[in-house]
């Protein structure tokens, strides 16, 4: 079977003007809300990812119809034929164990395959099946996924042990048609759970939220179908932001409204990058070289876990030691390596650093990371091992000297529109050829 390579010689500053559509972690979420309509759901501003299509497969599977065109996406549930997700599925994505609640509300029963996603590390699928049991379901998890049955769901009370997004979406997806009052404590706050509860609050659901992650949900027993424009991918506005403060160029970004970039837009100033933001875009810009900085990730509205990547390779391109403390993901640092044969100068480090001591204190896992700047990268082979990873990748690759060879590029276009498109754009000499 052919692999899909990309072949990029360094060609100067990235420069242009980039319109990036709805986020990549928010369109296939919507997806699967839209199951639980009455009607069909139109999403606007979709994004053209792997990610979509893969989503649309299992929708069609259990038998909904979904009908795509560039940049919108229309979803008309029908009646459920299989009440189980193929374990062709297996591994592809997280998006099956979202199926779970919508799948019980309509079918009584469900089976899910195991889920995949990027290893950037541990997603334990605990909190979504403790969510679902506390709603009354009986839950089993099996070696090849897991099965579910309930004549029933109840509201109940869901205190998650950390503000996980995905277990956030899995108790909003079942509370809207369980019977009575849901609360959720320590629940996510990041734009895509606000986004995808302003969409299920268009199809008739009542959900409102309260101070200290605090989300209510009033059951209702059924739900119409809803229109919605997604807002801006954050994660690939600030990538490309940073690919043009990393090759000296400056990148004008459409299509994201400033509000999902407010801490980011200020460590990237702490660097010493000038901003030009209007209603319509934002542009960086930096007059020499930047400046080392310390960042630490975490939860909404902290510094996003994806803003890491890039970030990371923009520090190498950075005068002085900067510090990097990843809190979110233990293995999140896994593409360090890469970097570090292109002629990176980064050491990590299993300590917290650059933070105050997070859940990782004392585990061991490597999540830390200190960059010495500036390094002289080099073009090399480059397997791409994850979605943010592979952006890292491009980003490296576009300041070495000499050519690289990327491989993996289905995660970077499993997450990213259009990236050879837009990375063309803003001229970046890439080359994709099959091998």
């Amino acid at each position: 079977m052919s692999e899909k390579l990309w072949d990029i010689e360094p060609s100067g500053p990235l420069s242009g003007d980039v319109m990036v559509r709805g986020a990549k972690n928010a369109v296939s979420k919507h997806m699967v809300a839209a199951m639980l309509g009455s009607g069909p759901s139109v999403i606007r501003n979709a994004p053209d990812v792997g990610e979509v299509g893969i989503t649309a497969k299992m929708l069609e599977h259990v038998g909904m119809t979904v009908e795509q065109t560039d940049g919108e996406i229309t979803v008309v549930p029908g009646t459920v034929t299989d009440p189980g997700v193929d374990k062709a599925f297996t591994g592809l994505n997280r998006i099956p164990i979202l199926m779970l609640g919508p799948l019980l509300h309509l079918a009584g029963e469900a089976f899910v395959p195991l889920v995949g996603g990027d290893p950037i590390g541990r997603r334990p699928v605990d909190f979504h099946l403790d969510a679902l049991r506390a709603f009354g379901a009986e839950v089993e998890l099996t070696d090849d996924g897991v099965r579910a049955r309930a004549a029933r769901l109840r509201g109940t009370r869901i205190d998650l042990p950390y503000p996980s997004v995905g277990a956030t979406e899995t108790v909003l997806l079942t509370a809207v048609r369980a019977e009575g009052r849901t609360v959720i404590r320590n629940a996510a706050t990041e734009p895509e759970i606000i986004e995808l509860a302003l969409f299920l609050q268009r199809m008739g659901a009542r959900i409102s939220f309260s101070p200290e992650r605090r989300i209510v949900v009033e059951g209702v027993p059924s739900l119409t179908g809803a229109r919605t424009t997604l807002g801006g991918d954050r994660i690939e506005a600030f990538s490309y932001l940073v690919a043009g403060l990393v090759t000296g160029g400056e990148v004008r970004v459409h299509g994201c409204a400033q509000d999902r970039l407010v801490t980011p837009i200020t460590a990237l100033a702490r660097m010493g990058a000038r901003f030009e933001i209007t209603d319509e875009w934002i542009m960086a810009s930096a007059d020499g070289r930047l400046r080392a900085d310390a960042v630490q990730t975490d939860t909404h509205p902290g510094f996003a876990t994806d803003w890491q990547t890039p970030l990371m390779v923009l520090f190498t391109q950075a005068e002085g030691m900067s510090v990097l403390h990843e809190t979110v993901y233990e293995n999140r640092l896994a593409y360090v390596p890469a970097l570090q044969r292109m002629g990176a100068e980064i050491e990590v480090y299993d300590t917290c650093l650059g933070g105050p001591a997070c859940r990782y204190h004392d585990t061991g896992a490597v999540h830390s990371a200190v960059v010495r700047g500036v390094s002289k990268l080099r073009g090399g082979e480059v397997s791409m091992p994850d979605i943010r990873a592979g952006f890292s990748a491009v980003l490296a690759a576009s300041v070495a000297e000499g050519r690289s060879t990327l491989r993996g590029v289905h995660h970077i276009e499993r997450g990213y529109h259009r990236p050879a498109e837009q990375f063309r754009a803003l001229g970046l000499n890439l080359r994709s050829r099959e091998a």
